[in-house]
Order: structure tokens, then C-alpha cells, then sequence
């Protein structure tokens, strides 16, 4: 298969930039994702039992329920394969679209070796996003009724951060900070090496005012501390739902602009108990390091 001219689409372009996320970051990745398949040569299988003229609809179709993600990555695909101007979308589904089983979420017409060449690095992508953003729906979904929002953490996947950032997006979570600089977050290492949290919130807040900064406290003790030091955010580390009624109670009494983070073993049956408790986030790092994929698949028509 001739390679096409390596560039995006207006419409690819315009999904990226509406993901927040970088042309030129996630044609890298993409490369990377696509090298995996065709560093030994171009799709053997393909060659061999498609002729060479054929042109096929192909309908990414969802085999489960769930809430999709990943369509501008899939867009990323397809133009590097086929070209910017190498197939026809016929039909598409927006990015946070509940999904039923059988549903369609995209259906292109294009060249049938380019698709199947395609197929399964932009499967991987969407079912990996999809599946991020299905898992975080049901988190949103468990704490409904509350004022409690969900969010992901830095566990995320070399590469993979910023899409799977914007798959909890599309699954109704927030996101927390997207690396080590554009947010202050100290942990227990962090206040072993200050030799106390009130030490190293005070480094912290010298050392870079004009960043947020969020504070871990395993103890009401600690967090009487650091509540005394009028912390804007504080993160409870491993507190059991009774714990955080009493950190709520004490940080009203406080303060009314300070936010309250529960982190450290939720889980899903377990949600709603703590949403109910009065914190403002539940942090879930399993939704980028462990969620499942959503199931589809390219049907060619």
C-alpha cells in the first residue's frame, strides 16, 4: 500500500483541539502505536486476500454498554494510513455518547487494505478510552445525588497520559493535576523529608505561591494542622467514611473554602458512603491504571 501524504484533516484537527489535545503530540503517539504493527513490513493478510481496488464501509460498532471515547485518535489513525483525504466519515457519534450494544459509534467508506490495515491500532485506542470513560461514568453515576465530583490521578499509562485524562472527561469526571509542575501536592514522603506537613506546607507555599496546592493527611491530627495553616486543598489518605464525616465536621468549623479529598481504597460499592460524607472529590487512580476496555469492533460492510 502506497504511503499517503502525512498530514490531518480539518475535522481530525478540530476533534483534537476540542479533546485538548496537542496534532503533533498525538501523531506521535499514534506513529508509535502504528510502528508496533508495521515494523516487519506492511499487513501480509491483507495484501494477499484483498484486491488491491476494493473499497469498504467499515462500522466501529460496540459489542457492550458503555460510554465512548477516542474518536479523534481514531481520526489520527485513519489519516495516517489512508491520507488526510483517503476516506469519507459517514457517520459519527460525539465522544461522551452513551453507547448500547450493536450501536455504531463511527462508520467511514474508504479503501478496504487501508481499514484493515487501521483496524486494530484504532481499536486498541478506542476501547482502551472508551472503557476509561464507561468506568468513570459509573463512578459519576454512583455518587449522584451528592456534591461529590470524581477524579483520576497520575497513574496513567507512558504516552497515554492527556487522552486518558480526557476519557475521564467524557465519562463525567475531573481531571487533578497533569504532572509534577502545574500543581503542589504534598505526600508522606514529601513531609518525611520536611520533617513535618506544617514544615513542608510552608516550603511548599515559598517555594511556589502561585501554584495550587493540596496537602496528604493520614491523621485528624495532621489535618487539624494543617487546617490551622488554612490549606485550600487537603487529600485524606486511607480515612474510613466515619473518619471523613469527622474531617468535614472539623474543616467547616474552620473554613468554608477549604476542599476535602478522599483517596486511598474506594471502591465502587463504597462510593456513594463517602460522596455522602461532604467531600468535595473522590480520587480514583483505577480508573487509568486498571478499567477495563470497552468491547468493539470494526465490521466491514
Amino acid at each position: 500500500m502506497t504511503q499517503p501524504e502525512s498530514r490531518v484533516s480539518q475535522v481530525t484537527a478540530q476533534s483534537l483541539a476540542d479533546a485538548g489535545l496537542d496534532v503533533e503530540e498525538t501523531r506521535a503517539l499514534v506513529r508509535t502505536a502504528l510502528a508496533e504493527d508495521l515494523r516487519y513490513g506492511p499487513d501480509a493478510t491483507t495484501a494477499a486476500t484483498v484486491p488491491a481496488d476494493a473499497v469498504a464501509r467499515g462500522r466501529f460498532n460496540t459489542r457492550r454498554d458503555g460510554v465512548l471515547s477516542g474518536l479523534p485518535l481514531v481520526l489520527v489513525v485513519l489519516d495516517e494510513v489512508l491520507g488526510a483525504d483517503g476516506y469519507e466519515i459517514v457517520a459519527a457519534r460525539p465522544d461522551g455518547s452513551p453507547l448500547a450494544a450493536g450501536d455504531c459509534a463511527l462508520e467511514v467508506r474508504a479503501a478496504t487494505r487501508g481499514l484493515l490495515s487501521a483496524e486494530r491500532t484504532a481499536l486498541n485506542l478506542l476501547c482502551h478510552l472508551s472503557g476509561i470513560a464507561s468506568a468513570t461514568a459509573e463512578w459519576v453515576s454512583a455518587v449522584r445525588g451528592t456534591r461529590c465530583r470524581v477524579r483520576d490521578s497520575r497513574k496513567t499509562l507512558p504516552g497515554l497520559r492527556l487522552p486518558q485524562k480526557y476519557a475521564v472527561r467524557c465519562g463525567g469526571g475531573v481531571n487533578h493535576r497533569l504532572g509534577l509542575g502545574d500543581a503542589v501536592l504534598i505526600k508522606d514522603n514529601h513531609v518525611v523529608a520536611a520533617g513535618g506537613v506544617v514544615p513542608a506546607l510552608r516550603a511548599c507555599r515559598a517555594s511556589a505561591p502561585e501554584l495550587p496546592l493540596e496537602v496528604e493527611v493520614s491523621t485528624v491530627a495532621e489535618l487539624d494542622e494543617v487546617l490551622a495553616e488554612q490549606a485550600e486543598l487537603v487529600l485524606l489518605d486511607n480515612f474510613s467514611p466515619e473518619q471523613c464525616v469527622e474531617a468535614v465536621r472539623r474543616t467547616r468549623q474552620v473554613s468554608a473554602h477549604t476542599e476535602l479529598e478522599a483517596s486511598g481504597g474506594l471502591t465502587l460499592p463504597v462510593a456513594h458512603a463517602y460522596a455522602e460524607t461532604g467531600v468535595d472529590y473522590l480520587a480514583v487512580g483505577w480508573l487509568t491504571h486498571s478499567a477495563p476496555a470497552l468491547d468493539l469492533g470494526l465490521d466491514l460492510e
